[in-house]
Protein backbone atom coordinates (compact mmCIF):
# COMPACT_ATOMS: atom_id res chain seq x y z
CA UNK A 1 0.00 0.00 0.00
CA UNK A 2 2.62 2.28 -0.94
CA UNK A 3 0.98 4.47 -2.72
CA UNK A 4 -1.89 4.67 -0.74
CA UNK A 5 -3.57 6.80 2.26
CA UNK A 6 -6.17 7.47 4.12
CA UNK A 7 -8.95 9.61 3.82
CA UNK A 8 -10.27 11.18 7.26
CA UNK A 9 -13.17 13.11 7.82
CA UNK A 10 -13.37 15.49 10.78
CA UNK A 11 -17.15 16.63 10.95
CA UNK A 12 -16.77 19.62 13.77
CA UNK A 13 -19.25 21.99 14.88
CA UNK A 14 -17.80 25.04 13.44
CA UNK A 15 -16.56 23.73 10.20
CA UNK A 16 -16.07 20.54 7.79
CA UNK A 17 -12.80 19.14 7.50
CA UNK A 18 -11.07 15.72 5.23
CA UNK A 19 -7.69 15.16 5.77
CA UNK A 20 -5.17 13.03 4.09
CA UNK A 21 -3.09 10.77 5.87
CA UNK A 22 0.09 8.64 4.92
CA UNK A 23 1.44 5.32 6.33
CA UNK A 24 3.42 7.47 8.96
CA UNK A 25 0.94 9.46 10.56
CA UNK A 26 1.67 12.40 8.65
CA UNK A 27 -1.06 14.65 7.31
CA UNK A 28 -0.17 15.40 3.46
CA UNK A 29 -3.51 17.72 2.39
CA UNK A 30 -6.16 19.65 5.02
CA UNK A 31 -9.50 21.06 3.74
CA UNK A 32 -11.44 23.09 5.27
CA UNK A 33 -15.08 24.92 4.96
CA UNK A 34 -16.79 26.66 7.87
CA UNK A 35 -20.81 26.69 8.29
CA UNK A 36 -23.33 28.52 9.32
CA UNK A 37 -24.35 28.45 13.13
CA UNK A 38 -27.90 28.93 13.60
CA UNK A 39 -29.53 30.59 17.07
CA UNK A 40 -33.66 30.56 16.60
CA UNK A 41 -34.24 31.60 20.38
CA UNK A 42 -31.91 31.85 22.93
CA UNK A 43 -30.55 28.70 24.17
CA UNK A 44 -31.18 26.90 20.46
CA UNK A 45 -28.32 25.93 18.29
CA UNK A 46 -28.77 24.49 15.10
CA UNK A 47 -27.16 23.32 12.11
CA UNK A 48 -28.67 23.05 8.16
CA UNK A 49 -27.55 19.13 7.65
CA UNK A 50 -27.71 19.34 4.50
CA UNK A 51 -24.88 22.55 4.34
CA UNK A 52 -22.70 19.98 6.84
CA UNK A 53 -22.96 16.97 4.12
CA UNK A 54 -22.38 19.69 0.79
CA UNK A 55 -18.88 21.02 2.85
CA UNK A 56 -17.93 17.84 4.02
CA UNK A 57 -18.13 16.80 0.45
CA UNK A 58 -16.70 19.84 -1.04
CA UNK A 59 -13.68 19.10 1.20
CA UNK A 60 -12.98 15.69 0.12
CA UNK A 61 -12.56 16.88 -3.43
CA UNK A 62 -10.37 19.73 -2.35
CA UNK A 63 -8.27 17.48 -0.11
CA UNK A 64 -7.76 14.68 -3.40
CA UNK A 65 -6.89 17.84 -5.43
CA UNK A 66 -4.19 19.84 -2.72
CA UNK A 67 -2.65 15.95 -2.63
CA UNK A 68 -2.77 14.95 -6.04
CA UNK A 69 -4.70 12.30 -5.60
CA UNK A 70 -7.04 9.90 -7.43
CA UNK A 71 -9.73 8.40 -5.32
CA UNK A 72 -8.20 5.30 -6.24
CA UNK A 73 -5.27 5.57 -4.43
CA UNK A 74 -7.36 6.21 -1.19
CA UNK A 75 -7.48 2.34 0.82
CA UNK A 76 -10.30 3.82 3.50
CA UNK A 77 -12.36 6.77 4.86
CA UNK A 78 -12.69 6.87 8.57
CA UNK A 79 -15.14 9.16 9.77
CA UNK A 80 -14.89 11.48 13.16
CA UNK A 81 -17.71 13.69 14.27
CA UNK A 82 -19.43 16.19 16.75
CA UNK A 83 -21.29 13.88 18.79
CA UNK A 84 -24.68 13.92 20.21
CA UNK A 85 -26.13 16.60 17.08
CA UNK A 86 -28.90 15.13 16.17
CA UNK A 87 -30.39 14.98 12.23
CA UNK A 88 -33.97 12.72 11.19
CA UNK A 89 -34.28 12.28 7.71
CA UNK A 90 -36.64 11.07 5.52
CA UNK A 91 -35.35 7.83 4.04
CA UNK A 92 -37.49 8.51 0.58
CA UNK A 93 -35.83 11.89 -0.01
CA UNK A 94 -32.77 11.63 1.49
CA UNK A 95 -33.56 15.34 3.51
CA UNK A 96 -33.93 16.54 6.96
CA UNK A 97 -37.26 16.94 8.29
CA UNK A 98 -36.19 19.36 10.85
CA UNK A 99 -32.88 21.61 11.71
CA UNK A 100 -29.87 19.48 13.18
CA UNK A 101 -29.99 20.45 16.90
CA UNK A 102 -26.70 20.55 17.85
CA UNK A 103 -24.91 19.17 21.10
CA UNK A 104 -24.56 22.57 22.53
CA UNK A 105 -29.04 23.22 22.24
CA UNK A 106 -30.41 23.45 25.60
CA UNK A 107 -34.53 23.57 24.64
CA UNK A 108 -35.24 20.57 26.37
CA UNK A 109 -33.51 21.14 29.62
CA UNK A 110 -36.82 21.72 31.09
CA UNK A 111 -37.81 18.09 30.43
CA UNK A 112 -34.49 17.13 31.41
CA UNK A 113 -35.37 18.51 34.92
CA UNK A 114 -38.82 16.65 35.48
CA UNK A 115 -36.93 13.56 34.46
CA UNK A 116 -34.56 14.22 37.60
CA UNK A 117 -37.48 14.99 39.74
CA UNK A 118 -39.14 11.77 38.50
CA UNK A 119 -36.15 10.29 40.18
CA UNK A 120 -35.17 8.82 36.36
CA UNK A 121 -31.57 9.54 36.91
CA UNK A 122 -29.94 6.27 38.50
CA UNK A 123 -31.40 4.09 36.20
CA UNK A 124 -29.88 6.50 32.95
CA UNK A 125 -26.62 6.48 34.26
CA UNK A 126 -26.23 2.78 35.44
CA UNK A 127 -27.47 2.16 31.81
CA UNK A 128 -25.95 4.65 29.88
CA UNK A 129 -23.10 5.80 31.76
CA UNK A 130 -24.65 9.37 31.57
CA UNK A 131 -26.45 12.03 33.51
CA UNK A 132 -29.60 13.47 32.44
CA UNK A 133 -29.10 16.68 30.35
CA UNK A 134 -30.02 18.13 27.21
CA UNK A 135 -26.60 17.89 25.91
CA UNK A 136 -26.94 13.88 24.41
CA UNK A 137 -29.36 12.71 22.07
CA UNK A 138 -32.57 11.45 23.58
CA UNK A 139 -34.23 14.32 24.14
CA UNK A 140 -33.06 16.28 21.04
CA UNK A 141 -34.71 13.50 19.06
CA UNK A 142 -37.44 13.16 21.05
CA UNK A 143 -38.29 17.25 20.56
CA UNK A 144 -38.31 16.80 16.72
CA UNK A 145 -40.60 13.84 16.44
CA UNK A 146 -42.59 15.46 19.35
CA UNK A 147 -42.73 18.61 17.35
CA UNK A 148 -42.63 18.28 13.57
CA UNK A 149 -46.05 17.33 12.39
CA UNK A 150 -46.27 14.03 11.02
CA UNK A 151 -42.78 12.88 12.42
CA UNK A 152 -44.02 10.43 14.80
CA UNK A 153 -46.38 8.62 12.81
CA UNK A 154 -43.74 8.64 9.87
CA UNK A 155 -40.90 7.04 11.95
CA UNK A 156 -43.39 4.10 13.83
CA UNK A 157 -44.23 3.27 10.05
CA UNK A 158 -40.12 3.34 9.53
CA UNK A 159 -40.16 5.92 6.94
CA UNK A 160 -37.45 8.41 8.71
CA UNK A 161 -33.94 7.41 9.76
CA UNK A 162 -32.27 8.88 12.80
CA UNK A 163 -28.50 9.64 13.70
CA UNK A 164 -25.82 11.65 15.03
CA UNK A 165 -23.77 12.75 12.19
CA UNK A 166 -21.66 9.56 11.29
CA UNK A 167 -24.93 8.38 10.20
CA UNK A 168 -26.08 11.12 8.42
CA UNK A 169 -22.44 11.04 6.64
CA UNK A 170 -22.08 7.45 6.06
CA UNK A 171 -25.84 7.38 4.94
CA UNK A 172 -24.85 9.98 1.72
CA UNK A 173 -21.21 8.58 1.09
CA UNK A 174 -23.25 4.91 0.32
CA UNK A 175 -26.07 6.86 -1.72
CA UNK A 176 -28.56 5.79 1.20
CA UNK A 177 -27.60 1.90 1.59
CA UNK A 178 -25.92 2.32 5.04
CA UNK A 179 -27.73 3.45 8.38
CA UNK A 180 -25.59 2.77 10.71
CA UNK A 181 -23.12 4.09 13.63
CA UNK A 182 -20.70 2.83 15.84
CA UNK A 183 -20.44 2.35 19.60
CA UNK A 184 -18.86 5.32 20.66
CA UNK A 185 -21.41 7.54 19.23
CA UNK A 186 -24.82 4.91 19.85
CA UNK A 187 -23.20 5.52 23.90
CA UNK A 188 -23.95 9.41 23.47
CA UNK A 189 -27.26 9.13 22.44
CA UNK A 190 -28.42 8.16 26.09
CA UNK A 191 -30.32 5.58 24.23
CA UNK A 192 -28.07 2.91 24.06
CA UNK A 193 -26.60 0.05 27.37
CA UNK A 194 -23.32 0.50 27.19
CA UNK A 195 -22.96 -2.51 29.42
CA UNK A 196 -25.18 -4.94 27.34
CA UNK A 197 -24.18 -2.98 24.10
CA UNK A 198 -27.74 -2.45 22.51
CA UNK A 199 -30.41 -0.08 22.25
CA UNK A 200 -31.98 -0.08 25.32
CA UNK A 201 -35.70 -1.53 25.14
CA UNK A 202 -36.69 0.49 28.43
CA UNK A 203 -35.17 4.04 27.42
CA UNK A 204 -36.95 3.52 24.10
CA UNK A 205 -40.44 3.48 25.86
CA UNK A 206 -39.43 6.30 28.28
CA UNK A 207 -38.17 8.99 25.68
CA UNK A 208 -41.13 7.04 23.44
CA UNK A 209 -38.98 6.58 20.42
CA UNK A 210 -39.51 4.11 17.84
CA UNK A 211 -36.57 1.46 17.25
CA UNK A 212 -37.26 1.57 13.65
CA UNK A 213 -35.42 5.02 13.18
CA UNK A 214 -32.31 3.70 14.96
CA UNK A 215 -29.35 3.03 13.11
CA UNK A 216 -27.53 -0.12 13.91
CA UNK A 217 -24.46 -0.19 15.80
CA UNK A 218 -21.25 -1.50 15.08
CA UNK A 219 -17.64 -1.55 16.00
CA UNK A 220 -15.28 1.79 15.29
CA UNK A 221 -12.95 -0.52 12.59
CA UNK A 222 -15.00 -2.43 10.31
CA UNK A 223 -15.93 -2.27 6.85
CA UNK A 224 -19.82 -0.36 6.94
CA UNK A 225 -19.73 -0.07 3.16
CA UNK A 226 -18.32 1.71 0.05
CA UNK A 227 -18.36 5.36 -0.34
CA UNK A 228 -19.08 6.79 -3.89
CA UNK A 229 -17.07 9.46 -4.85
CA UNK A 230 -16.55 11.52 -8.01
CA UNK A 231 -13.89 9.37 -10.00
CA UNK A 232 -14.35 5.85 -8.65
CA UNK A 233 -16.28 3.23 -10.11
CA UNK A 234 -19.86 3.29 -8.74
CA UNK A 235 -19.82 -0.94 -8.65
CA UNK A 236 -16.86 -0.77 -6.24
CA UNK A 237 -16.40 2.29 -4.36
CA UNK A 238 -13.73 3.31 -1.29
CA UNK A 239 -14.78 1.25 2.12
CA UNK A 240 -15.93 3.35 4.87
CA UNK A 241 -13.64 1.57 8.00
CA UNK A 242 -13.56 3.79 10.64
CA UNK A 243 -16.68 5.06 12.71
CA UNK A 244 -15.84 6.94 16.07
CA UNK A 245 -16.71 10.27 18.14
CA UNK A 246 -14.51 13.23 17.60
CA UNK A 247 -13.80 13.08 21.69
CA UNK A 248 -12.70 9.01 21.44
CA UNK A 249 -10.66 9.79 17.91
CA UNK A 250 -8.73 12.37 19.83
CA UNK A 251 -7.66 9.27 22.81
CA UNK A 252 -6.75 7.23 19.98
CA UNK A 253 -5.06 9.46 17.92
CA UNK A 254 -3.23 10.65 21.05
CA UNK A 255 -2.39 6.74 21.26
CA UNK A 256 -3.93 6.23 24.82
CA UNK A 257 -4.56 2.54 24.14
CA UNK A 258 -3.62 1.77 28.07
CA UNK A 259 -5.96 2.34 31.05
CA UNK A 260 -5.18 5.45 33.10
CA UNK A 261 -3.87 7.48 30.14
CA UNK A 262 -5.23 10.59 29.54
CA UNK A 263 -5.92 13.74 26.93
CA UNK A 264 -8.04 17.04 26.55
CA UNK A 265 -8.79 17.77 23.36
CA UNK A 266 -9.16 22.25 23.16
CA UNK A 267 -11.88 22.63 20.70
CA UNK A 268 -15.15 24.67 20.34
CA UNK A 269 -15.52 23.02 23.64
CA UNK A 270 -13.14 21.18 25.97
CA UNK A 271 -12.87 17.28 26.49
CA UNK A 272 -11.08 15.50 28.99
CA UNK A 273 -10.88 11.72 28.48
CA UNK A 274 -9.09 8.74 30.45
CA UNK A 275 -8.64 5.05 29.00
CA UNK A 276 -10.11 2.69 31.72
CA UNK A 277 -9.66 -0.54 29.71
CA UNK A 278 -12.52 -3.16 29.38
CA UNK A 279 -14.06 -1.83 32.49
CA UNK A 280 -17.12 0.54 32.62
CA UNK A 281 -16.11 3.28 36.32
CA UNK A 282 -19.22 4.72 37.14
CA UNK A 283 -17.99 7.98 38.31
CA UNK A 284 -19.55 9.02 41.67
CA UNK A 285 -18.16 12.54 40.60
CA UNK A 286 -21.04 14.11 38.10
CA UNK A 287 -18.20 12.64 35.15
CA UNK A 288 -19.51 10.52 32.14
CA UNK A 289 -18.65 6.64 31.56
CA UNK A 290 -18.57 6.08 27.69
CA UNK A 291 -17.49 4.23 25.29
CA UNK A 292 -13.87 4.45 23.99
CA UNK A 293 -14.16 2.24 20.74
CA UNK A 294 -14.65 -1.48 20.01
CA UNK A 295 -11.98 -3.07 17.85
CA UNK A 296 -11.72 -6.80 16.91
CA UNK A 297 -14.54 -7.54 19.89
CA UNK A 298 -13.03 -5.75 22.74
CA UNK A 299 -14.61 -2.89 24.49
CA UNK A 300 -12.70 -0.36 25.49
CA UNK A 301 -14.32 2.18 27.94
CA UNK A 302 -13.50 5.68 29.20
CA UNK A 303 -14.44 8.68 32.00
CA UNK A 304 -14.63 12.11 30.21
CA UNK A 305 -15.80 15.38 31.50
CA UNK A 306 -16.88 17.58 29.17
CA UNK A 307 -16.72 21.74 29.30
CA UNK A 308 -19.03 23.22 26.76
CA UNK A 309 -17.29 26.71 25.71
CA UNK A 310 -13.35 26.39 25.58
CA UNK A 311 -12.44 28.06 22.23
CA UNK A 312 -16.36 29.33 21.76
CA UNK A 313 -15.20 31.46 24.02
CA UNK A 314 -12.37 33.36 21.96
CA UNK A 315 -14.89 33.43 19.27
CA UNK A 316 -17.09 35.15 21.69
CA UNK A 317 -14.38 37.91 22.47
CA UNK A 318 -14.08 38.02 18.45
CA UNK A 319 -17.83 38.07 17.00
CA UNK A 320 -19.76 39.46 20.03
CA UNK A 321 -17.38 41.66 21.89
CA UNK A 322 -15.13 42.41 18.81
CA UNK A 323 -11.96 43.43 21.09
CA UNK A 324 -9.99 41.32 18.74
CA UNK A 325 -10.52 40.59 15.14
CA UNK A 326 -8.87 37.35 14.76
CA UNK A 327 -9.01 34.85 16.84
CA UNK A 328 -5.07 34.21 16.48
CA UNK A 329 -5.00 38.02 17.67
CA UNK A 330 -5.96 36.60 21.56
CA UNK A 331 -2.96 35.36 22.67
CA UNK A 332 -0.81 38.70 22.00
CA UNK A 333 -3.80 40.97 23.67
CA UNK A 334 -3.40 38.74 26.48
CA UNK A 335 0.28 38.66 26.68
CA UNK A 336 0.03 42.67 27.21
CA UNK A 337 -0.58 41.85 31.04
CA UNK A 338 1.38 39.66 33.91
CA UNK A 339 -2.23 38.22 34.86
CA UNK A 340 -5.64 38.93 35.06
CA UNK A 341 -5.48 41.43 38.12
CA UNK A 342 -8.26 39.35 39.81
CA UNK A 343 -10.85 39.44 36.82
CA UNK A 344 -12.05 36.38 36.03
CA UNK A 345 -14.99 34.91 33.18
CA UNK A 346 -17.03 31.74 34.14
CA UNK A 347 -17.89 30.88 29.98
CA UNK A 348 -21.04 29.45 30.64
CA UNK A 349 -22.90 30.47 27.87
CA UNK A 350 -24.84 27.09 27.64
CA UNK A 351 -24.46 26.24 31.17
CA UNK A 352 -22.06 24.41 33.09
CA UNK A 353 -21.01 21.00 32.29
CA UNK A 354 -18.74 18.54 34.04
CA UNK A 355 -18.32 18.05 37.29
CA UNK A 356 -21.65 21.14 37.43
CA UNK A 357 -23.68 20.41 35.06
CA UNK A 358 -26.24 22.73 35.93
CA UNK A 359 -27.81 23.87 32.49
CA UNK A 360 -29.54 27.23 33.55
CA UNK A 361 -25.87 28.89 34.63
CA UNK A 362 -24.83 31.85 32.49
CA UNK A 363 -21.53 33.84 31.15
CA UNK A 364 -20.44 36.20 33.44
CA UNK A 365 -17.23 37.87 34.34
CA UNK A 366 -16.45 38.90 38.23
CA UNK A 367 -13.69 41.11 39.75
CA UNK A 368 -14.16 43.97 37.29
CA UNK A 369 -11.80 47.63 38.58
CA UNK A 370 -12.15 50.83 37.05
CA UNK A 371 -8.26 49.42 35.53
CA UNK A 372 -9.83 46.58 34.16
CA UNK A 373 -9.23 46.73 30.76
CA UNK A 374 -9.94 44.48 27.40
CA UNK A 375 -6.17 42.65 27.95
CA UNK A 376 -7.70 41.36 31.21
CA UNK A 377 -10.69 40.08 29.66
CA UNK A 378 -8.75 38.27 27.13
CA UNK A 379 -6.55 36.56 29.87
CA UNK A 380 -9.42 35.98 31.85
CA UNK A 381 -11.25 34.31 28.88
CA UNK A 382 -8.31 31.85 28.68
CA UNK A 383 -8.38 31.32 32.03
CA UNK A 384 -11.25 30.00 32.11
CA UNK A 385 -10.16 27.04 29.89
CA UNK A 386 -7.38 26.24 31.85
CA UNK A 387 -9.97 26.78 35.00
CA UNK A 388 -12.72 24.57 34.05
CA UNK A 389 -10.18 21.63 32.44
CA UNK A 390 -8.58 21.68 36.39
CA UNK A 391 -12.01 20.98 37.92
CA UNK A 392 -12.55 18.31 35.92
CA UNK A 393 -9.24 16.55 36.30
CA UNK A 394 -9.87 16.56 39.75
CA UNK A 395 -12.97 14.63 39.36
CA UNK A 396 -11.34 11.99 37.49
CA UNK A 397 -8.42 11.56 39.71
CA UNK A 398 -10.94 10.95 42.57
CA UNK A 399 -12.89 8.77 40.19
CA UNK A 400 -9.74 7.06 38.90
CA UNK A 401 -8.45 6.30 42.26
CA UNK A 402 -4.86 7.07 40.14
CA UNK A 403 -3.55 10.90 40.04
CA UNK A 404 -2.86 11.61 36.47
CA UNK A 405 0.97 12.88 35.99
CA UNK A 406 0.99 13.47 32.17
CA UNK A 407 -1.80 14.63 30.37
CA UNK A 408 -1.68 14.81 26.09
CA UNK A 409 -3.30 17.46 24.71
CA UNK A 410 -4.32 18.64 21.37
CA UNK A 411 -6.62 20.89 19.16
CA UNK A 412 -6.67 24.50 18.52
CA UNK A 413 -5.59 26.12 21.74
CA UNK A 414 -2.55 23.99 22.55
CA UNK A 415 -0.50 26.37 20.40
CA UNK A 416 -0.79 28.78 22.82
CA UNK A 417 2.14 28.50 24.90
CA UNK A 418 0.93 30.86 27.96
CA UNK A 419 -1.55 29.04 28.30
CA UNK A 420 -0.36 25.76 28.42
CA UNK A 421 2.08 26.41 31.17
CA UNK A 422 -0.86 27.61 33.11
CA UNK A 423 -2.57 24.36 32.64
CA UNK A 424 0.52 22.67 33.96
CA UNK A 425 0.68 25.07 36.66
CA UNK A 426 -3.18 24.46 38.04
CA UNK A 427 -3.34 20.75 36.99
CA UNK A 428 0.27 20.10 39.21
CA UNK A 429 1.21 17.72 36.41
CA UNK A 430 3.16 17.14 33.13
CA UNK A 431 0.91 18.52 30.01
CA UNK A 432 2.45 17.24 26.62
CA UNK A 433 1.60 19.05 23.19
CA UNK A 434 2.41 16.22 20.36
CA UNK A 435 3.58 17.26 17.07
CA UNK A 436 0.89 16.18 15.16
CA UNK A 437 -1.83 17.77 17.16
CA UNK A 438 -4.43 17.06 14.36
CA UNK A 439 -5.20 13.89 16.88
CA UNK A 440 -8.68 13.60 16.16
CA UNK A 441 -8.48 13.30 12.25
CA UNK A 442 -5.58 10.56 13.11
CA UNK A 443 -7.54 8.62 14.92
CA UNK A 444 -10.52 8.30 12.45
CA UNK A 445 -7.76 7.17 10.11
CA UNK A 446 -6.13 4.73 12.35
CA UNK A 447 -9.02 2.85 13.32
CA UNK A 448 -10.12 2.92 9.25
CA UNK A 449 -6.34 1.78 8.46
CA UNK A 450 -6.39 -1.19 10.90
CA UNK A 451 -9.67 -2.25 9.50
CA UNK A 452 -8.26 -2.81 6.08
CA UNK A 453 -4.79 -3.95 6.96
CA UNK A 454 -3.24 -0.44 5.88
CA UNK A 455 -1.40 -0.66 9.58
CA UNK A 456 -0.63 -3.99 10.80
CA UNK A 457 -1.63 -3.53 14.74
CA UNK A 458 -1.45 -1.31 17.70
CA UNK A 459 2.30 -1.71 17.59
CA UNK A 460 2.47 -0.33 14.27
CA UNK A 461 1.00 2.67 14.93
CA UNK A 462 3.08 3.76 18.48
CA UNK A 463 5.74 5.16 16.36
CA UNK A 464 3.75 7.70 14.78
CA UNK A 465 3.10 9.67 18.18
CA UNK A 466 5.60 12.26 18.87
CA UNK A 467 6.33 14.69 21.17
CA UNK A 468 6.45 18.77 20.48
CA UNK A 469 6.83 20.05 23.38
CA UNK A 470 6.46 19.53 27.53
CA UNK A 471 5.05 21.94 30.04
CA UNK A 472 5.70 21.20 33.75
CA UNK A 473 4.29 23.27 36.88
CA UNK A 474 6.09 26.20 37.79
CA UNK A 475 3.48 27.55 40.41
CA UNK A 476 3.84 27.54 44.37
CA UNK A 477 0.94 25.47 45.93
CA UNK A 478 0.10 28.99 47.54
CA UNK A 479 -0.40 30.38 44.24
CA UNK A 480 -2.25 27.48 42.83
CA UNK A 481 -4.57 27.73 45.32
CA UNK A 482 -5.32 31.01 45.60
CA UNK A 483 -6.43 31.08 41.88
CA UNK A 484 -8.54 28.04 41.88
CA UNK A 485 -9.78 29.25 45.16
CA UNK A 486 -11.24 32.77 42.96
CA UNK A 487 -12.17 30.70 39.97
CA UNK A 488 -14.52 28.52 42.71
CA UNK A 489 -16.02 31.71 43.98
CA UNK A 490 -16.73 32.99 40.57
CA UNK A 491 -18.55 29.97 39.14
CA UNK A 492 -20.66 29.77 42.57
CA UNK A 493 -21.96 33.43 42.27
CA UNK A 494 -22.74 32.61 38.30
CA UNK A 495 -24.56 29.82 39.63
CA UNK A 496 -26.21 31.30 42.37
CA UNK A 497 -27.13 34.23 40.32
CA UNK A 498 -28.95 31.80 37.57
CA UNK A 499 -30.96 30.44 40.42
CA UNK A 500 -31.74 33.62 42.23
CA UNK A 501 -33.56 35.02 38.52
CA UNK A 502 -35.00 31.90 37.65
CA UNK A 503 -38.08 32.91 39.08
CA UNK A 504 -38.00 35.75 38.98
CA UNK A 505 -40.85 38.39 37.47
CA UNK A 506 -39.63 41.25 35.57
CA UNK A 507 -41.13 44.54 36.21
CA UNK A 508 -40.78 47.80 33.48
Amino acid sequence: MSNQYILALDQGTTSSRSLIVDAGGQIISIAQKEFKQHYPQPGWVEHDADEIWSTQSGTISEALAKAKLHPDQIAAIGITNQRETTVVWDRQSGHPIHPAIVWQDRRTADYCDQLKKQGREEMIQQKTGLLIDAYFSATKLKWILDQVPGARAKAEKGDLAFGTIDSWLIWNLTKGKVHATDVSNASRTMLYNIHELCWDADLLALFDIPAAILPAVRSSSEIYGKAILNGVDPSSGIPIAGLVGDQQAALFGQLCTEPGMAKNTYGTGCFMMMNTGEKAITSKNKLLTTIAWQINGKTHYALEGSVFIAGAVVQWLRDELKIIRNSSEVEALAAQVADSNGVYLVPAFAGLGAPHWNPHARGSIFGLTRGSNQSHIARAALDSIAFQTADVLQAMNADAGIPIKELRVDGGATINNALMQFQSDLLNCRVIRPKITETTALGAAYLAGLAVGFWKDLTALQSNWQKDSQFEPACTEAQRSAALSGWHRAVRASIAWAESTAHETVKI
